[in-house]
Parts: C-alpha cells; structure tokens; sequence
C-alpha cells in the first residue's frame, strides 16, 4: 500500500512559504494594450491573472500565453502573478477577495477542483461554486518519468527495487499525487509520497535525484525527455499520447489510473456577465491564433475550450469519478502512514 510519510509536513510547510513568498512576474506585455488612462476592456486599468505554482510550470505557461495573445485585442496590460502554495489553494482564496471587476483573474488547475477534495477536509476544500468561470482551455496527460542513472525504467523495476521508492508530486491533492498513489497502490509498490509546489521543482527533483520517480505534465517533461535527461516510464492517458508512442498507457499496463489535469480561467464571484463575455470573447479569439494553437501543440496540451456552464459539469463529473476510485482502491491522499 502507498504511504503517504510528511505530507501533512510538507502541506504546512507549502502553506508558509506561499504566504511568505509571493512572487510576482510579468507575462510580458506591459507595453502592450492601450496607453495610459485610455479606455478599453471595461476600463483601463491592467489585468492581473493568478497562478498558484512557481514560475516554469505548465500552468504558468498557460498563463503567460493567454496573458500574451489577450492584451492587445483588450486594449490593457495583462500580467501574470504568481502566488504558490497548497496546490493553488493560496491563490484561489485571494482571487475570492478580489473585486469582482474583471481586473483580476486566475488560471485555476482542474486538480483543485476535482482532487483536492479528496486529500483535505471539506471546509478547506475549495468550490467552483464560489467563483465565475470565463472559459475552459485545455487539457494535458501526466507520464511518469525517472533520471536513467535510477536502474527504474519500468514497474516492474519499481516492485523489485528492494526498498521504498520515492515519488515526486506536484503538491498534495494533485492529480501527480493521485495517479501515482493509484498506481503504486495497485501495482504493490512500496512508495512514499515527497509533494512538491508545481511541476518545475518536481521535475528538477527528479532531474537531481532527490526522489526515484515523479509524475509531471507531459508538456513540462518534453525537453528533459528528448535530451535523454528523463526516461518515460509509463503515461496515466487512457491511449498513448502522439508523442510518446512507444512509451505504454497505466491502462495498457493493466491497471485503472487514468488521470488528466485541466485548466480554465476564472473570476471573482459576482463579476458581471458583459465582462465576463468580453474575456471570454478575447480568449477565443486567442484560442483560434496561429500562435496558441503552435502553442498548444509544442506543450503537447489538448484544447478544452469550453463555456463555464459545461466547465463546471465537467469538473463536477471528474470529482465524482476520483473521488470513487480514491474509496474502491484503499487511497487517502492526506493522510499519514
């Protein structure tokens, strides 16, 4: 069975630093939209889109590219900013205290929504319910990766290792938490969870082999994967990803984890319905681009760009399904063992 050793440690820790350490990042368009006291979108002022993960992650470069392709056709700035901590968590409540004007945004992570709940209690859990949705974006596969000096190149390698192996997550109530616990659990892996705030130090990790294996975006593991820096083990997509087709499926492999993260813009609850239609007007219209659909392809995301109203049934549907498989497979993503 999977252990879960200090993630209520590393949860407490995450929760300090972000407080602390709040960084803040520019998408790179500070020049770009109108000038000055011009208006346009609704008023001049910049927009500023959340992130709750370190800067290099793929949820960061969501951001930037969205930031990028929209400020122009709304006439302000857009800047990103970056807020880590539980697993976007700490980004989310603030963007709930914001003014519900359309000034301020965030790019919220599917795992927040669908699996967080299941790694902390229910007053801590954050609801869609509590904000507007402008728009789904896109969708993208984990695949397990491990440095090719680790001797650990497929699971049967990780059951006979002879020792607990570490695994790498991108933070506790993550869909790389969740899809490795399912799998190690399954597979009779003895394995310790070691979370991380974002997939960029969760890949530097196991670049640095300071855990045995991790499961990151598929996107944010490409570069390290082609420079023969990573190995791919196994990918948590129910058929193999164009990319990776000689690498096998966990559903090939014989075992149910399939897990996909996803990710949508959204707003302060209360933002009225002309904004929230001018934002979601723009990102279509960066969605249709040369360049974000280039995007979309070299980070190896699939296009989710959905309207709120099916976001949030989405969302609510995978919530419903991890929450069942967590119950039917033993797997408590926050507790202590």
């Amino acid at each position: 069975m999977t252990r879960n050793n200090g993630v209520q440690r590393w949860v407490a820790t995450g929760l300090a630093l972000g407080l602390a350490l709040t960084t803040t990042a520019c998408g790179g368009n500070l020049g770009s939209g109108s000038d000055a006291g011009a208006e346009d979108f609704p008023g001049g002022d910049p927009i500023t889109i959340y992130v709750g993960a370190d800067p290099g992650g793929s949820t960061d470069l969501i951001a930037r590219a969205l930031a990028d392709g929209a400020a122009d056709d709304l006439g302000v700035a857009v800047t990103v900013e970056n807020k880590p901590g539980a697993n976007g968590t700490l980004a989310a409540r603030e963007l709930g205290g914001e003014k519900p004007n359309g000034h301020t945004l965030m790019v919220f992570n599917g795992s927040l929504a669908y699996i967080t709940p299941l790694a902390v209690p229910e007053d801590e859990a954050v609801d869609i319910g509590d904000y507007e949705i402008i728009t789904g974006v896109s969708q993208d596969d984990y695949v397990l990766v491990t440095a090719p000096s680790s001797g650990l190149a497929t699971i049967d390698a990780l059951k006979n290792a002879g020792r607990p192996i570490t695994y790498g997550t991108t933070g506790v109530g993550t869909g790389s938490q969740l899809a490795q616990a399912l799998l190690f659990g399954q597979a009779g892996v003895q394995a310790t969870a070691v979370p991380f705030d974002g997939g960029a130090p969760t890949l530097t990790a196991v670049l640095g082999g300071q855990v045995d294996v991790g499961a990151i975006q598929l996107g944010e593991a490409v570069e390290q994967i082609e420079a023969g820096q990573l190995t791919p083990i196994v990918t948590f997509a129910e058929k193999r990803p164009s990319y990776l087709p000689d690498t096998p499926t966990v559903v090939e492999a014989g075992f149910d984890v399939a897990v996909q993260q996803s990710r949508a813009v959204f707003a302060p609850k209360g933002t009225p319905q002309p904004v929230l239609d001018r934002l979601r007007t723009s990102f279509q219209k960066v969605f249709g681009s040369d360049t974000y659909k280039k995007f979309n392809q070299d980070n190896q995301l699939t296009p989710n760009e959905i309207d709120g109203a099916q976001l949030r049934d989405q969302w609510s549907a995978n919530l419903a399904t991890y929450r069942k498989v967590a119950e039917q497979y033993g797997i408590d993503l926050g507790s202590e063992k």
